[in-house]
């Protein structure tokens, strides 16, 4: 299998800007989340016996646009896949520079896609872009580390491209989520494949479907969906569980 080394350096570094740059210790025992010494590409936070990885800033936005990217991350296919219909309400969590915003705005062109963001430089980004491209339905949203700020019960699909493993609040982030999905929404995480060794991200960037699933499952979504068609992702489509 090809390798991709520059993954090792830049993987998803500059995806959505949940920043762990705040590390924060939790202390208190009804804290879902531990601490240890961090390791190289880590914050030092473990949630569920995974170590939180860190993120980077939004200078590599160049790097997210690379022409290679289609045919390395299968991208078309996951568009092509997306449940959602013209009319849906859709949410791009670490938008970044709007690579899958803008392609999941024509699938839904009497809908919206909210595009969130953490950094100001990001969000002027994105809402340039919006323009320069003409989209009208997509709007960048200012998130934090522990809430996108969506509608409630608002979004038919979040989804989060090599983002979930990064957010330094999973279990805030989730629950915020949870409430901005209607009674049939649904989340979809696109993660490299931390089953497989051929797979060359550092393996803090990397996700097995079965810690995927137990932490979603324990924030109250059930996997519905695990498609097998990407490359070298994971395409996981869950709803919430009542």
């Amino acid at each position: 299998m090809k390798q991709y080394p520059i993954y090792s350096l830049m993987i998803v570094s500059f995806l959505l800007s949940f920043s762990c740059q705040g590390q924060s210790k939790q202390n208190s025992t009804d804290s879902p989340y531990s601490s240890k010494k961090a390791s190289y590409d880590g914050i030092g936070k473990v949630y569920m016996g995974r170590e939180i990885s860190f993120v980077m800033g939004f200078e590599g936005r160049g790097w997210l646009e690379r022409q290679s990217r289609e045919q390395e991350e299968s991208v078309s296919l996951a568009i092509a896949n997306l449940p959602v219909t013209a009319e849906s309400v859709v949410a791009d969590l670490g938008a970044g520079s709007g690579y899958y915003t803008f392609r999941i705005a024509q699938k839904v062109p009497d809908g919206k896609v909210y595009a969130v963001e953490i950094q100001d430089e990001a969000i002027q980004y994105l809402e340039n872009r919006s323009k320069e491209l003409g989209f009208e339905n997509v709007t960048p949203v200012k998130g934090s580390e522990t809430s996108p700020n969506l509608p409630e019960n608002g979004l038919d699909l979040v989804i989060m491209v090599d983002v979930y493993h990064e957010l330094e609040y999973p279990v805030e982030m989730l629950a915020a989520i949870r409430k901005s999905l209607k009674p049939d929404g649904k989340i979809l995480l696109i993660e490299y494949r931390g089953e497989d060794p051929a797979v060359a991200i550092k393996p803090l960037h990397k996700m097995t479907v079965k810690q995927v699933e137990k932490e979603l499952e324990a924030n109250g979504f059930k996997l519905v969906k695990n498609g097998q068609f990407m490359k070298i992702q994971h395409f996981l489509i869950f709803e919430k569980r009542n």
